[in-house]
C-alpha cells in the first residue's frame, strides 16, 4: 500500500490530515497491510533523509531533477520526494512569507507523478503497492496519472479530509502539469475553465472515501459541495464514508502525564484539573467551564460565541479559549475576555500540552462548525469526559449522541447535539449544557458514557482494509 499526502505526523503538520496519515500505517498493520507514506521532501525534512537509501529518481520532476529516499521514522516507512526546486525553500508546505507558493500546481503533480510511477513499476528494492491510496488536492493528480498512463493491476483510492481545498490551476497549465489534452472537458479534467486537482483524482480514483459519513452524503448538495457536488453525486456508488480515529494512548486521561491522571471509576478527580485550569487562567466560574481548542475561523463557527457568551456567563458559566486564526475573531475572543474577566480566558496561538490540560480540566469542548468533515476534538473531549457541544453536521453526527428524553432514558447520550449552526443554536445548546451540568448525577452519566465512547482506529482500520481488500482482488 502506498499512501501519498503533503503531511504526516511525526514529520509535517499543519492539520488534522497529517494525524491522519500519521496514524493510518500502524492502524493497518493490524490488518495485514504494509503501507509506505510518500511526502515531499520539505526543507525541514531533508537533513533528517541524510544515508536514506534512493529508490526512485527522474531527471526531470516538473523543472528539475528529483528522487525518493527511502527510511524510517517512529516505526513509519517514509519515502520522501527530494526536488530540491520544488520543495528546499522557506515557508510551510503549501505557502510562503507572500502568500501561496505560485507554483504549487507543479510542485504537488511532481507529488503526484512519483506515486503512480512508483505504483506502475515499483521502486528499487523490488517493493511494489497493490493499492495507491491519495489524500486530498495535494495527492489527486496521482489517480489521474496512473488512469491516463496506464495502471497496470494497481488501484487507487482518494481521500477527501476537506473539500473547501481543491487545487485549482489555469486551463494553460494542462500541458506542463502533463495531462492529456483531450481528457480537458466537463466530464473529466475541466472545471469551471479551469483546472482541479482534487476534480482529477474524483474523477479517476477506482474508490473515494471521505472521513465521515454524514460528510459523505452532505458533499452531494450544493451548500456543502463547494462546486464540486455533481462530480461526487455522480460517483455516489465508489463513495465510502470511514470515520477518522484518534490515537488512544496520546489522548488518555488515565495516562497523560501533563494532567492529574482520573478514568471514568475517578471522576471526581476531574475537579482537580478544573481547579488548575481556573488557577492558569485567573477564573472562577460557579457553573458549568466550557473550552474551545480550534482554529479560530468562521468555519469552525467561531464567530457564533460572542452572540451566545453573555447569556451562558449570566447562567453561571465560563470559557477557556486556546487556538489561532483569523485576527479579527482573535480580537473577538480577547474581547469577550475583556468584557468577562474572571469567567473568559483567551490564550492565542496553540501549546500542545495546554490542550491536554484543557480538555482534562473542561467539562465541555465547545465546536458550533457550519461544517465538519470529521473533527477530532470532540473525540478528544469524549475520551476527557468533557462533553462535547456540537453541531448537527458531518463527523460531529457521527460521533456525539445528543442528549434528548429519548437518549437519557435509554442512558447512551454523550454530549449535546444542535442544529442549525447559528447563534440561536448555539446559544439554546449552552442553555441546555447549563440545565444538564445542574443536575450532577445526570451530568456524570454522562461523562462516563462518554469516555466509554469508541474512538479509536480499530472500526476504521478494518473498513480501510476491507475497501484495500476488494480493489486488490
Amino acid at each position: 500500500m502506498l499512501s501519498v499526502a503533503s503531511e504526516c505526523v511525526p514529520l509535517i503538520k499543519t492539520g488534522g490530515l497529517a494525524d491522519v496519515v500519521g496514524a493510518l500505517p500502524a492502524a493497518l498493520a493490524g490488518q495485514g497491510w504494509d503501507m509506505r507514506v510518500l511526502l515531499p521532501a520539505y526543507r525541514s525534512l531533508r537533513a533528517g533523509a541524510a544515508g536514506w537509501a534512493r529508490l526512485w529518481a527522474a531527471e526531470d520532476l516538473f523543472g528539475g531533477p528529483g528522487q525518493v529516499l527511502a527510511g524510517q521514522v517512529a516505526g513509519l516507512s517514509v519515502l520522501l520526494l527530494d526536488a530540491p526546486h520544488l520543495f528546499d525553500r522557506d515557508g510551510g508546505p503549501y505557502a510562503g512569507p507572500g502568500g501561496d507558493w505560485p507554483d504549487n500546481p507543479q510542485r504537488f503533480a511532481a507529488l503526484g507523478w512519483a506515486a503512480a510511477d512508483i505504483a506502475r513499476l515499483g521502486l528499487g528494492d523490488g517493493w511494489q503497492p497493490d493499492v495507491l491510496h491519495a489524500h486530498d488536492w495535494q495527492g489527486g493528480l496521482a489517480p489521474a496519472y496512473l488512469r491516463y498512463r496506464g495502471a497496470g493491476q494497481v488501484r487507487s483510492v482518494l481521500t477527501v479530509h476537506n473539500i473547501a481545498f481543491q487545487g485549482w490551476a489555469p486551463a494553460g497549465l494542462l500541458g506542463a502539469l502533463r495531462l492529456p489534452p483531450e481528457q480537458f472537458h466537463s466530464g473529466a479534467l475541466e472545471y469551471y475553465g479551469g483546472l482541479s486537482a482534487l476534480k482529477a483524482g474524483l474523477v479517476t480514483a477506482d474508490a473515494i472515501t471521505t472521513v465521515s459519513p454524514t460528510y459523505a452524503a452532505e458533499l452531494m448538495r450544493p451548500e456543502f459541495g463547494m462546486g464540486l457536488q455533481g462530480v461526487i453525486a455522480a460517483r455516489a456508488g465508489q463513495m465510502t464514508g470511514i470515520l477518522n480515529g484518534v490515537d488512544t494512548d496520546v489522548w488518555s486521561p488515565e495516562t497523560d502525564t501533563g494532567i492529574i491522571p482520573y478514568s471514568a471509576r475517578t471522576l471526581k478527580r476531574k475537579a482537580l484539573n478544573r481547579a488548575a485550569l481556573e488557577a492558569a487562567f485567573g477564573l472562577t466560574v460557579p457553573g458549568p467551564l466550557a473550552i474551545i481548542v480550534s482554529r479560530l475561523t468562521d468555519q469552525k463557527g467561531i464567530d457564533l460565541i460572542p452572540g451566545a457568551m453573555p447569556a451562558f456567563v449570566e447562567a453561571g458559566g465560563g470559557l477557556v479559549v486556546l487556538g489561532t486564526g483569523d485576527p479579527a475573531l482573535e480580537a473577538a475572543m480577547r474581547g469577550l475576555a475583556a468584557r468577562f474577566p474572571g469567567r473568559v480566558g483567551v490564550r492565542i496561538g496553540y501549546d500542545e500540552a495546554m490542550s491536554h490540560r484543557l480538555f482534562a480540566g473542561g467539562d465541555a469542548v465547545l465546536v458550533p462548525s457550519r461544517f465538519e468533515p470529521c473533527g477530532l476534538t470532540q473525540m478528544y473531549g469524549l475520551r476527557y469526559g468533557t462533553l462535547p457541544v456540537v453541531a448537527a453536521t458531518g463527523g460531529l453526527a457521527d460521533t456525539v449522541i445528543g442528549a434528548s428524553p429519548a437518549t437519557l432514558a435509554a442512558g447512551v447520550a454523550t454530549g449535546i447535539v444542535f442544529a442549525p449552526a447559528d447563534a440561536l443554536g448555539l446559544a439554546l445548546a449552552l442553555r441546555r449544557l447549563t440545565g444538564l451540568y445542574a443536575d450532577r448525577k445526570t451530568w456524570a452519566r454522562l461523562q462516563r458514557n462518554a469516555m466509554r465512547q469508541p474512538v479509536g482506529w480499530a472500526a476504521s482500520a478494518a473498513a480501510y482494509a476491507r475497501l484495500y481488500e476488494g480493489l486488490a482482488g
